[in-house]
């Protein structure tokens, strides 16, 4: 079983707040806890006025945490946690990040926080773990098409449950509009495109006011329900499942899980992948908003080990999950041109978005990312296209703690292969 992986952050285009600081961060952790069969990736989309330190604290001490749940239980003869209970262990963790936040004095949680996304790759499972409203979803092979498959569920107060749950803690939930006395306050019948979307508000007070019902975070909404708790779940990695994704809800937040699969599926590498929902998440953000969230996306191939491309077979990936799992690393090839105003494009799309349009509408910008690879075999009866262009591919050595790949805003793209 080989994982080939890319990632890239596109800072958020925010006109009122130049210099803005970017609020996602991310983490890859090969081998991690020194075990080549587990690979981690995360991402952590950070809100409020301190949200780049939230998500920069939680993605450092996430990993720190998860060994120290696994150490803690090996030490006690039951094994290592992240084997046994990957779901305890990711509970202990991130309830664990909560309260060391809450506690830093170099984070001002308050009013601040950060969702958190996870993926363990543990041998031939895969276990995700998730809080707030990042997201990840799996492309499966399924009835003649790469179907979307989702590893996480959102958690807002558009889920009945999770609105349940914090209005028993003495939450409301209402919209601004339902606040403000423009509709009624008792109605439940928000709409995902409407761009006012239900929050949790405190019974006596116009805070917090958050559009999500779990975080990393955010001490003053944890009175009203708002929870560090994450959702785990597990899917046994099968033939049929060809890559993951993990991303932050500026991906999300135009582009339904279907449609990002959709568009992993149609290319043979995951950094024309990434570059492609970025494009197109940006340009769906100008043509809603006059600004775009920050995006931060992660993709992960999965590949049979003897096969170039990003399935085994003209219908499923063969590889078995037995195998041990390889690793590679595949340097980064493709430049970026726009600090801020743009995925991984080329130098014609940089200057087309720096240039006003003729109406001086930011929805009317147009934006076009690099050359794609070619199309996935699976959408072309399993005959793989000849590349447009040869990658190199190297084996990588092991990697130690000290070789985690951290990162924290900026337009970068990265790509290799781990697993």
């Amino acid at each position: 079983l080989t994982l080939e992986y890319a990632t890239l952050t596109v800072d958020g285009l925010y006109p009122d707040s130049p210099g803005r600081e970017t609020q996602d961060a991310y983490l890859v952790a090969t081998r991690f806890a020194g075990d080549p069969d587990l690979h981690l990736f995360a991402v952590f989309d950070g809100h409020g006025a301190c949200g780049a330190a939230c998500s920069g604290f939680a993605r450092d001490a996430l990993p720190r945490l998860l060994l120290l749940a696994a150490e803690d239980d090996a030490a006690g003869g039951g094994g290592s946690l992240l084997a046994t209970d990957p779901a305890g262990a990711f509970r202990a963790a991130m309830v664990g990040v909560n309260e060391e936040m809450h506690a830093a004095p170099a984070v001002d949680d308050s009013m601040s926080g950060t969702t958190a996304v996870a993926a363990l790759v543990a041998g031939g499972a895969l276990h995700v773990a998730n809080v707030g409203d990042s997201r990840a979803v799996a492309g499966v092979w399924r009835d003649g098409r790469v179907a979307a498959e989702e590893l996480s569920w959102d958690q807002t107060p558009f889920r009945a449950d999770e609105r349940a749950r914090v209005k028993a803690c003495g939450a409301r939930v209402m919209s601004v509009e339902q606040v403000e006395g423009v509709r009624d306050p008792d109605a439940e019948g928000w709409l995902a495109d409407e761009g006012d979307p239900p929050r949790v508000w405190a019974r006596d007070g116009l805070y917090p006011g958050t559009a999500f019902t779990r975080s990393l975070g955010d001490l003053a909404a944890e009175g009203v329900g708002v929870i560090a708790d994450p959702e785990v779940k597990t899917v046994e990695i099968t033939p049929a499942h060809l890559f993951f994704v993990v991303a932050s809800d500026g991906v999300f937040e135009f582009l339904s899980s279907q449609e990002v699969v959709d568009m992993v599926a149609m290319h043979q590498d995951p950094r024309d992948a990434c570059a492609a929902i970025a494009a197109e998440s940006y340009k769906l953000w100008l043509e809603h908003e006059n600004r775009t969230d920050d995006i931060t996306i992660i993709i992960v191939h999965i590949r049979d080990a003897q096969n170039s491309g990003p399935a085994g077979s003209d219908k499923e990936n063969s590889s078995s999950t037995g195998a041990p799992i390889a690793l590679h690393t595949v340097q980064p090839e493709l430049p970026v041109f726009v600090p801020s105003e743009a995925s991984h494009l080329n130098g014609v799309a940089a200057a087309e978005l720096r240039r006003p349009s003729s109406s001086g509408s930011p929805s009317e910008r147009r934006l076009s990312c690099v050359t794609p690879s070619p199309t996935h075999p699976l959408l072309e009866g399993g005959k793989a296209l000849e590349a447009s262009r040869s990658t190199q591919i190297d084996i990588a050595i092991s990697q130690p703690v000290e070789a985690w790949h951290p990162r924290e805003g900026g337009n970068k793209l990265e790509r290799a292969v781990s697993c």
